[in-house]
C-alpha cells in the first residue's frame, strides 16, 4: 500500500516537527514537574490549527485525513504525552460524535469554536463500574418536558477542567441499554447541575489531568442530542464509532513515544562506546535496539495501513483493536528495554525514561484496555458470518 503524502502535507508535518523540536521539547520537563502546559504553547497550539485537525475545512478545520492525523500524533507524542492529550479530545472523542451524527445545525455550532481551539472538549463515557466495558454505565437521562434531566457521575474524564463541551453518554431507556437505550447529548459547560470534581493524582501525563464529572439533576435541552431526535437511544453506536477511531490515535501515540524513546537509547550507546566501550560489551544493547526497530516498523505499517483502509470508507473496528493492543503493549516493552540500556540513569527524570515509562502504560488503558481489544478481536475471528 502507497502511504506517499502530498507535499502540503509534507510541509505541513515537517512545521509540526519543527514546533515540537523547539518549541514544546524545551519545556517538556517543565510540564512534568509544574503539570501545566505553559498558556504560550497552549497558543500556539491553537495557530497551529491542531484542535482541528480532523475537522472539515467547512467547518473552520484543516480537514486532514485519518493518516495525516495519526503522522501529525506520531510527531505529538515523541515529547511530553499531555501535549496530544489536551488536543485529543477535542480532535477525537470529545468532537467526532457530532461530526458523525450530529445535525447539520449542531456542526455549524460547535465545529467551528472547537477546531479554532475557542472550546475544548471532553467524552464524559467512563464511570466507576463503567470504564473499558462501557455497556455498564449506570448515568440516566429523562425526559422532562422540553429537557432531558441527567443524574450521575463519570470518572477519569481527561481535559474537564478546560472543556466547555462534554459529548456525553446516558441511559435513556433502561430496558434495552445497547440496544437502543442509550444517547449521546450535547451538555454545555454552564448548563445547570454540572460539576467538576478535583484533578485526579495519576501516575503519568502529569500535565494533562482527569476529573470526575458530576450531573446533578442537569437540564439539557431536546435540541442537544447528538444527530436529534432520530438518533435517541443510538448513543452506542456513536460512542463506538468515536472509539474506533481513538484507539488508532493510542497506536499513533504509542508509536511515537517508541520512536523517541529508540533515539534516545541509539545517543546512550554512542555516548558509550565514545566512552570506550566495545561492540562486544554493547552486544546485548545492540540485539535490544534491532528489536526496538523491528517493532516499530510493524506497528507503524499497521497503523497506516488502518488508517488508509478507513480514509477509504472502510470499517476498521478489528484493526484498530489490533493496533491498540499491539501498539501500546509495543511502547511499553520498549521502556522497558530503554531502562535496560540507562541502567540507574533510566530512574532520572531528566534523562526522560522513566517519564516515558510511566506515560505509556497509560495507553493500554485508555479507550479500552488490552483485555477488552483482545476480546474484540477474539470475538470477530470466531464469528462465523463474519467468513461467510
Amino acid at each position: 500500500m502507497n502511504f506517499e503524502m502530498s507535499e502540503e502535507f509534507n510541509v505541513f508535518k515537517s512545521k509540526i516537527r519543527d514546533f515540537v523540536e523547539q518549541e514544546i521539547e524545551p519545556v517538556a520537563l517543565q510540564v512534568e514537574t509544574e503539570s501545566k502546559i505553559p498558556e504560550t504553547i497552549m497558543a500556539r497550539i491553537r495557530e497551529l490549527g491542531l484542535f482541528g485537525m480532523p475537522i472539515p475545512k467547512t467547518y473552520d478545520g484543516l480537514g486532514l485525513t485519518t493518516l495525516e492525523e495519526m503522522m501529525i500524533y506520531e510527531e505529538i507524542t515523541r515529547t511530553n504525552a499531555c501535549f496530544r492529550s489536551r488536543i485529543g479530545t477535542s480532535n477525537g472523542i470529545g468532537s467526532m460524535g457530532i461530526l458523525y451524527d450530529g445535525t447539520e445545525e449542531q456542526k455549524k455550532t460547535y465545529l467551528p469554536r472547537i477546531a479554532t481551539g475557542e472550546w475544548t472538549t471532553a467524552f464524559a463515557l467512563t464511570e466507576p463500574d463503567a470504564g473499558s466495558d462501557a455497556a455498564n454505565i449506570r448515568t440516566s437521562a429523562v425526559l422532562e418536558g422540553e429537557h432531558w434531566v441527567i443524574n450521575g457521575a463519570k470518572q477519569f474524564i481527561t481535559n474537564a477542567e478546560y472543556a466547555q463541551l462534554f459529548t456525553t453518554i446516558a441511559v435513556t431507556d433502561e430496558t434495552r441499554r445497547t440496544h437502543g437505550g442509550f444517547t449521546a447529548f450535547i451538555v454545555e459547560r454552564d448548563m445547570p447541575g454540572i460539576s467538576i470534581g478535583p484533578a485526579d493524582l495519576k501516575m503519568g501525563l502529569k500535565g494533562s489531568h482527569t476529573h470526575e464529572v458530576i450531573f446533578s439533576n442537569c437540564r439539557v435541552p431536546k435540541d442537544r442530542v447528538i444527530g436529534g431526535q432520530p438518533m435517541v437511544g443510538k448513543g452506542f453506536h456513536t460512542a463506538m464509532r468515536v472509539l474506533d477511531k481513538g484507539r488508532l490515535s493510542m497506536g499513533a501515540c504509542a508509536l511515537g513515544a517508541a520512536q523517541k524513546m529508540m533515539e534516545l537509547c541509539i545517543d546512550r550507546v554512542h555516548e558509550r562506546m565514545d566512552r570506550g566501550e566495545t561492540a562486544d560489551d554493547l552486544q546485548a544493547a545492540h540485539f535490544v535496539l534491532a528489536d526496538m526497530a523491528t517493532q516499530i516498523h510493524a506497528t507503524r505499517q499497521m497503523l497506516y495501513h488502518a488508517a488508509t483502509k478507513r480514509d477509504q470508507g472502510e470499517n476498521v473496528t478489528h484493526e484498530a483493536s489490533m493496533i491498540k493492543v499491539f501498539g501500546t503493549e509495543m511502547a511499553s516493552r520498549i521502556a522497558g528495554y530503554a531502562m535496560d540500556i540507562f541502567e540507574t540513569d533510566g530512574l532520572l527524570t531528566k534523562n526522560r525514561i522513566e517519564m516515558f515509562l510511566r506515560d505509556v502504560r497509560l495507553y493500554r488503558i485508555y479507550e479500552g484496555t488490552s483485555e477488552i481489544q483482545r476480546l474484540i478481536i477474539s470475538r470477530k475471528l470466531l464469528d462465523r458470518k463474519s467468513r461467510k
